[in-house]
């Protein structure tokens, strides 16, 4: 398909420069030379034009440029191409009784000189990437054998908890989705078409929250469950979704449906059906897979109604309809990465709801993503037009994609992550020693807020490292992190300083993930005594902070910590036995009799780290 849109697009400018030609070609008026010539090549009739038109050609560029940047950032496919028409007419108009002697062979220069440009660079590049690709071959297979021996095993749930450090990353991402649903703070407000769009910023916190939940608190529920619905809420609001009707107006030239889950922009039906999906696999609750369970407003008249079974069908649907199996975010835009999220989407959908959306999909998918969308390097490339089947350079690396992978092809999730274990371990400064640092090349770019920085990158080092259990590599990193990013606490809260909003979510929850946790939350989600088993669902936040809650049946484990110098917390635990006596041993020895409803409300004592444990009497 990449060869063929290539060979379409070449076809169709070929036409161009020829019907340009014609006008010189048959001796037509000098403005529709001029004009004809203005199809070569974005201001090349100006040159023709002459005089102060010339002037014209450099400033063409330039916003022939901004255009490119916004067609890339947005679909907005109108802007380059009324561009380019609109000059070639204007410089028609501006043309006197006769074009410049050298207009003509200036445009044809200015298209050969393109090419051979173009040629050049790819050449470049491509004999770049052969040579890493046989690099990659010979040590490939000692990597992978290295990555397996080094990977630590997968923690039983009972021996895991969140450490103080751990705890400030989870109060930062609490404050930003325990605030009201319509309000913002802490959040990065720039544009909602890139990188930096609310919407990402609130998937972030939610799959950190989420992740946090299933693998070490799957028994408290309580406010973490409440700011993962209140980041659903917030994504529904019409300012961090309406970025779509602007897309599919300019993009699809679609001006009466908007509906944001039907034809491409995976980057919100993969990602929200995501995180929508996390939070019943932590809870149970079923309110998004209900009909209209994810209702977007457009204004009074018109809702667009949806569920995650709405989302996963728009995912599915567009993954069997696109010619490139992968499909676009933007109108004629495909980024890999999001349709990896989509794919993992579908995952977590079939798991939870009995559907069969993957297994009849992933092959072809697969097919198509190493014909379409894998460079001679072997890597999945960053972003392609299906449009023009042109590749353009957009920060991707196997870091990116292993641990997404993880959760549907995992023998290729750990190829990737030994490429990536090999090449960007080789930043090391001195092994894996305890002084051991790793410096990233460059001033970095954090997608977050497009200022400089790595915050972002070492944050996704770090959880692809523990997702496959290099907890030493994982170590190094975010000690490097810890001291690159001016990690700042305030107040119990943990954030870097040199970070956007959206790297300090995924720094946040790198920092206690552990090998398989992303894995475990989409393919197997908590385990079955979280829906059985005791649980907490009354702590005052920041008062008490939750380090683990996890049940071997009927008896319920927490440790907990103090947030505020108020010790003496009063909390709420469900799920137990009516009538039946618990023993709360920790935090204050004392009994306490279950309600008729099964729940008890009971008071504890905080000091540092406290381990409550509550057990029926025998």
């Amino acid at each position: 398909m990449t060869s063929a849109r290539k060979r379409r697009t070449l076809i169709g400018y070929l036409c161009f420069c020829v019907l340009g030609c014609v006008p010189y070609l048959i001796g037509a008026s000098a403005a529709w030379q001029a004009a004809g010539f203005g199809l070569l090549f974005p201001g090349a009739g100006f040159i023709s034009a002459g005089g102060w038109a010339l002037l014209l050609f450099p400033l063409t560029l330039l916003l022939f440029g901004v255009c490119l940047i916004a067609w890339f950032g947005s679909g907005m496919i109108i802007a380059p191409t009324f561009l380019w028409l609109g000059t070639a007419i204007l410089a028609g108009a501006l043309t006197g009784d006769a074009i410049t002697a050298y207009g003509p062979a200036s445009a044809v220069a200015l298209v050969l000189i393109s090419a051979y440009l173009i040629r050049r660079r790819n050449a470049k590049r491509s004999s770049a990437d052969l040579a890493l690709f046989a690099v990659r071959q010979q040590y490939l297979p000692s990597m992978i054998e290295k990555v397996r021996a080094d990977a630590a095993p997968r923690l039983p749930q009972s021996e895991r908890e969140l450490s103080l450090a751990d705890l400030g990353g989870v109060r930062y991402m609490l404050d930003r989705a325990l605030q009201p649903v319509e309000e913002f703070n802490g959040f990065d407000k720039i544009d909602q078409f890139q990188t930096s769009a609310l919407r990402y910023q609130i998937n972030l916190l939610g799959y950190g929250l989420a992740l946090s939940q299933c693998n070490l608190t799957p028994n408290f529920h309580g406010y973490v469950s409440q700011a993962q619905r209140n980041l659903v809420d917030k994504y529904l609001q019409k300012k961090v979704w309406d970025y779509w009707i602007y897309e599919t107006a300019w993009g699809h030239f679609n001006f009466t449906n908007f509906d944001p889950a039907g034809r491409d922009n995976v980057m919100l039906t993969g990602w929200l059906g995501l995180q929508a999906n996390l939070y019943m696999s932590n809870t149970g609750d079923r309110r998004y897979a209900s009909e209209g369970g994810l209702p977007f407003r457009l204004n009074r008249s018109t809702t667009y109604q949806h569920s995650v079974h709405t989302l996963a069908k728009s995912v599915h649907d567009n993954f069997q309809s696109s010619p490139f199996g992968l499909y676009a975010c933007e109108p004629n835009w495909i980024y890999p990465i999001c349709n990896f999220y989509g794919m993992t989407s579908l995952v977590i959908h079939d798991r939870l709801h009995g559907t069969d959306y993957v297994q009849p999909t992933l092959p072809s998918w697969l097919r198509k993503l190493d014909a379409e969308f894998t460079d001679q390097k072997g890597s999945v490339i960053g972003l392609r037009s299906d449009l023009t089947g042109m590749e353009v350079p957009f920060p991707t690396g196997e870091i990116a994609f292993a641990t997404m992978t993880n959760s549907f092809a995992a023998d290729r999730a750990e190829r990737m992550w030994a490429i990536a274990r090999a090449e960007v371990g080789s930043l090391l400064t001195d092994g894996l020693k305890k002084e051991s640092r790793l410096p990233l090349p460059g001033a970095g770019i954090d997608t977050g807020n497009y200022r400089r920085g790595h915050v972002g990158s070492y944050a996704g080092i770090i959880q692809t490292a523990h997702e496959f259990g290099d907890e030493e590599f994982a170590r190094v990193v975010q000690d490097t992190l810890d001291e690159y990013g001016a990690l700042e606490e305030q107040g119990g809260v943990y954030r870097f300083a040199k970070g956007s909003n959206q790297a300090n979510a995924s720094a946040a929850y790198a920092r206690f993930w552990r090998r398989g946790d992303y894995h475990n939350a989409i393919t197997n989600g908590p385990p079955a005594t979280a829906f059985t088993g005791p649980l907490l669902t009354g702590a005052s936040y920041p008062e008490v902070l939750v380090a683990a809650a996890t049940s071997r049946g009927d008896d319920l484990r927490l440790v907990l910590y103090p947030g505020t110098s108020q010790l003496r917390q009063e909390l709420k635990v469900e799920r137990l036995k009516p009538g039946r006596r618990y023993q709360v041993k920790g935090g204050g020895e004392q009994q306490i009799t279950a309600e008729a409803d099964g729940t008890a409300t009971f008071t504890v004592n905080l000091s540092g780290r406290t381990e409550v444990l509550i057990q029926p009497e025998a």
